[in-house]
């Protein structure tokens, strides 16, 4: 990872606010560097990364489903991903769990709000140099950051106590500027900041070689624009498009429409926004249903692109293993077990009683019709049947039949079906 923070405008990390259709908006309006909204280690470290080929993504993801962090190639070169912490061995494993999928990480050592201090994190890490210096592999401050391994530091502007409500300390900013080489960013300065001229004002009057910007984005994402800021129906309307092409979670949607329309809380759309319970119903507002439909019709086509190439992938690999099947013509009648004993659990009975590894399947899927057919691999030995059948379950007991018969085993089947 090696980002330049000279000159650079930023977008900073914002609770809710800085996931990824945000941050990709931002790029698009001329952010040179966006931050992931903080995620804690702790939470980070109970996903698994899993390479989203619907939607072209790289997904963090929890156990039951969550998506803790999403990127895409897009923001690649230009992402940098916030971390909660307050233990280096944790910070370690959490960034080398992302680094290759984002082109920094930042730990946050300036959130005051309470879910952070209480937890040792965010400006809490102020109070606590030894763990800032594990962390940061030498960080701790105004002189002794110009040493460390370090690209670039962030100052906000305010103190720990301090709000979004209270002054920006610019001449605090200024004296740390001028003790430090490594490139310093301007934080906290949204109040100073109504265009795109203003960005540049600032950054000389805080004497920073970067600014980052929060409310101001939120608020309005078209503020890094050098030909001026877009009309805010525009705005949101390339906001929702892009919430849709990456499934974004409705909620989190409705919380960043919500801050794009501050302004005009009163409207029709801001109060039917309200209301809303789902990515369609945010879609009708701004007359953006055909685009969702066209959307949802193009994933559609895609997830059966992908299954079919998997399908393809099975039939290959059954093809190149045919010769070492035995096969039979059997079908699985369902009606004749009326037991309740199935050929899939007499088998499995089998193997147990005989000290071998339980059966497994591998079962694919003729595209034109839906059937499957599927192979038991038992005792290093592969078993099918030539059938086709209506379903998986259908067909994994179908190839149950035939190692069964092959090895002179009763199937389960009554009696009445034997005779």
């Amino acid at each position: 990872m090696s980002l330049c923070y000279k000159g650079k405008i930023i977008l900073a990390p914002m609770v809710r606010v800085g996931t990824l259709p945000t941050r990709l908006l931002a790029l698009k309006y001329g952010a040179d560097i966006v931050y992931a909204e903080e995620i804690i280690d702790y939470k980070i470290l109970k996903t698994t990364r899993i390479e989203n080929k619907l939607l072209g993504t790289i997904d963090f993801v929890l156990t039951d489903g969550t998506v803790v962090f999403r990127t895409c190639e897009t923001e690649k070169q230009n992402v940098v991903f916030q971390m909660g912490t307050a233990d280096p061995e944790r910070a370690l494993k959490a960034a080398q769990l992302v680094e290759n999928d984002v082109a920094g990480i930042d730990v946050n050592m300036g959130c005051p709000k309470d879910y952070s201090v209480k937890g040792g994190m965010g400006a809490a890490l102020l109070t606590q140099p030894d763990n800032v210096h594990k962390i940061e592999e030498t960080i701790a401050f105004s002189e002794l950051v110009e040493g460390t391994g370090i690209a670039a530091l962030a100052v906000h502007g305010r103190e720990k106590h301090e709000r979004s409500q209270d002054p920006v300390h610019t001449d605090v900013i200024r004296e740390v500027a001028k003790v430090v080489s490594i490139p310093l960013i301007a934080n906290g300065v949204s109040s100073m900041v109504q265009t795109f001229e203003d960005i540049e004002k600032c950054r000389q009057e805080t004497g920073c070689s970067s600014v980052m910007l929060a409310r101001a984005a939120q608020w309005n994402t078209s503020i890094f624009r050098k030909e001026g800021r877009l009309p805010a129906s525009q705005v949101i309307a390339e906001y929702i498009k892009l919430a849709v092409d990456f499934d974004n979670n409705f909620g989190n949607t409705k919380y960043c429409l919500q801050r794009l329309v501050h302004e005009d809380t009163t409207s029709t759309e801001a109060r039917q926004l309200l209301h809303t319970s789902d990515m369609r119903e945010i879609c009708e507002i701004w007359n953006l249903t055909p685009y969702y439909n066209m959307a949802l019709q193009r994933r559609k086509v895609l997830m059966e692109t992908i299954e079919n190439e998997e399908n393809k992938k099975k039939k290959r690999k059954l093809s190149d293993s045919t010769s070492e099947i035995t096969e039979m013509k059997v079908k699985y009648l369902r009606r004749i077990y009326t037991s309740g004993v199935t050929p899939k659990t007499v088998l499995l009975d089998w193997t147990r009683r005989n000290g071998i590894k339980q059966p497994t399947y591998e079962t694919i899927e003729r595209e034109e019709d839906r059937w499957f057919k599927s192979i038991a691999l038992v005792d290093d030995r592969k078993y099918a049947s030539t059938e086709w059948e209506s379903s998986k379950k259908a067909a994994e007991q179908g190839a149950a039949i035939v190692c069964l018969q092959s090895l002179g085993v009763h199937d389960g089947r009554s009696k009445a079906e034997t005779t």
